[in-house]
């Protein structure tokens, strides 16, 4: 049985892993697990490769630890053989990967099945109430809260420890990569990919790190999130949105986690909970019903109107995409939030959407902002390329938002400003940290 990890690189709280042991148990058969890297994945770079990279040794000694078979597949160039798919699902009686609503299995899923002569399934394994519970497009936290909530007992407990009847004992394919602490850095060198963008000094990946971070913010910083995680210097979130998005940590995982030191603790982990689960979800809810989710025809009507009525007003400055890229703007608190995604690969969320709407009020027309945005964002987020983060990128444009006052450029898009930002947090402590690193 072959598992294909598309979205959920991890061997523990895996149910699309989970399931694909069912069938073999079933059928008396072993499972191989694979994973791939390409070379030629949009903004394929250093920080990324090296944080999936980081992944792998933590992921092949759980799979050996439990029986299953792993191999790992790094493709350096577009010279070398791009079919390894194909190759294992020849052996095998079926394939289960990850139903994931962006690119790229949101495309592999359709296109690969109809090549294949075996069983394809895919199974939700990054939600905690599955994306398929839910039959339409909800409109915003206030419509999909109550639905998650009259769901989540079914789904917010333990998975059962993964047990397999038959251990993988076959021949591991001479395709295989063999990844080390110690090699990360040459195999990531030897890949043609963007050289220009560094590995993130304050994030790696992989399963140990990321519990290792949950582990910190149960001890440091849950008690204080209600209170502390909108002052961007406090340092008071978990720093999971890397690990969540590359699959090193399920999300189910997270959340038992939380709720089991809060009672532990007497505390009360309802705005992290709310975070992780309903606003997390509502993301995926909207990734998996909109054809173009990362459009502007992805808004909804009042927004996209507004911004039509607006389109031509004044805008004072106008910054390019190289000057966004490179911080190189007038304004102290959005140069050190673009800086601190060059420099660490993640912004701070409150300061994000401070981020995303200046980006729109900057910039020469909405459509161009938001490109500037999600391609900042794809290219230098450890957390890019992810419903969550598209969203709430999107979010800055009107999406599972309100109309506001009307004002010029922004019509009755939600402003933010940096005014209101100093009266908020304290701004001077963010920037000087951000100079420290």
């Amino acid at each position: 049985m072959l598992y294909w990890a598309q979205a959920n690189r991890r061997a523990r709280c895996n149910p699309a892993l989970a399931h694909a042991v069912e069938l073999a148990n079933r059928a008396g058969l072993p499972v191989l697990f694979y994973e791939g890297l390409t070379c030629d994945y949009p903004y394929a770079s250093d920080r990324l490769h090296t944080f999936i990279l980081e992944g792998v040794p933590d992921t092949e000694r759980e799979l050996q630890r439990i029986g299953i078979g792993y191999v790992f597949y790094l493709r350096r160039a577009d010279r070398e053989a791009n079919d390894i798919l194909y190759r294992l699902t020849k052996d095998a009686a079926a394939i289960v990967t990850d139903d994931y609503p962006l690119w790229p299995a949101r495309q592999y899923n359709t296109t690969v099945p109809p090549k294949l002569k075996i069983p394809y399934y895919a199974v939700d394994a990054s939600c905690i109430v599955p994306m398929g519970c839910f039959n339409k497009r909800e409109y915003a936290a206030y419509t999909i809260r109550p639905k998650i909530r009259k769901l989540l007992a079914k789904f917010l407990r333990p998975a059962p420890a993964i047990r397999v009847r038959q251990r993988y004992c076959g021949k591991i394919p001479n395709f295989h990569t063999r990844v080390t602490a110690a090699n990360i850095a040459g195999l990531v060198a030897s890949c043609a990919i963007d050289h220009g963008l560094p590995p993130s000094p304050i994030y790696h990946g992989g399963s140990a790190a990321a519990r290792m971070r949950l582990r910190q913010f149960l001890k440091r910083n849950l008690h204080r999130y209600a209170s502390a995680s909108n002052q961007p210097s406090e340092n008071a979130t978990s720093g999971l949105s890397p690990y969540l998005h590359f699959g090193h940590i399920s999300a189910l995982e997270v959340a038992l986690a939380v709720q089991k030191y809060a009672i532990q603790h007497k505390l009360l982990p309802d705005e992290f909970l709310e975070e992780l689960i309903v606003r997390r979800e509502l993301a995926f809810n909207f990734a998996r019903f909109t054809d173009r989710p990362e459009s502007i025809t992805a808004l909804p009507d009042w927004a996209r109107k507004t911004l039509a009525k607006h389109a031509r007003d004044r805008r004072n400055p106008v910054y390019s995409r190289r000057q966004f890229e490179r911080a190189q703007t007038h304004d102290p608190l959005w140069n050190a939030a673009q800086q601190e995604l060059l420099i660490t690969g993640k912004i701070h969320g409150y300061y994000r959407m401070y981020w995303g709407k200046k980006i729109l009020g900057w910039s020469r027309t909405p459509a161009e902002a938001l490109a500037t945005a999600l391609y900042l964002n794809d290219r230098l987020a450890l957390d890019g390329r992810d419903p969550n983060s598209s969203t709430n990128i999107l979010w800055c444009f009107g999406l599972h938002d309100r109309p506001w006052a009307e004002r010029p450029v922004f019509g009755q898009i939600r402003y933010m400003s940096y005014a209101g930002m100093r009266r908020k947090t304290d701004v001077d402590a963010y920037v000087r940290g951000i100079e420290y690193l």
